[in-house]
């Protein structure tokens, strides 16, 4: 289940990029050629986000659809698995979308959720 090390990576990247900011919401373009299943990335995104700024945010997954151009012909067309064949019977054809897996969008808090020092200002409890 390669879903979850990708949506791992999602989180990895919205964390990152959120720099201690609640995440409320996530979108993410998945080409119908990838492979990944989006029902799939959604269970797993709501594990791997668990502890992080990100926990509780929803995802959105827009489906990107496959299209492609033939050389040969010069047809375009749709593509909806990794059989690239044109009607003309040509393989020799460019994939134009539908690899796509991207982080489209993030909607985070305006203030961190912890202050960015907080684990490195100095203690103001005294000791003897």
């Amino acid at each position: 289940m390669h879903e979850l090390a990708i949506t791992q990576s999602v989180i990895d990247a919205v964390c990152e990029h959120a720099a201690g900011r609640q995440v409320y919401s996530v979108t993410v373009d998945v080409g119908v050629l990838t492979a990944v299943v989006p029902e799939a990335m959604r269970f797993c995104f709501d594990l791997v986000a668990e502890g992080t700024v990100a926990e509780g945010a929803s995802l959105d997954i827009r489906c990107v659809p496959g299209a492609a151009h033939c050389r040969g012909c010069g047809a375009d067309f749709t593509v909806t698995d990794l059989l690239l064949l044109c009607r003309c019977g040509s393989a020799d054809v460019e994939i134009r979308t539908g690899r796509e897996l991207r982080i489209r969008s993030m909607e985070v808090s305006l203030e961190c959720a912890q202050p960015a020092d907080v684990g490195t200002s100095p203690s103001t409890s005294t000791h003897p």
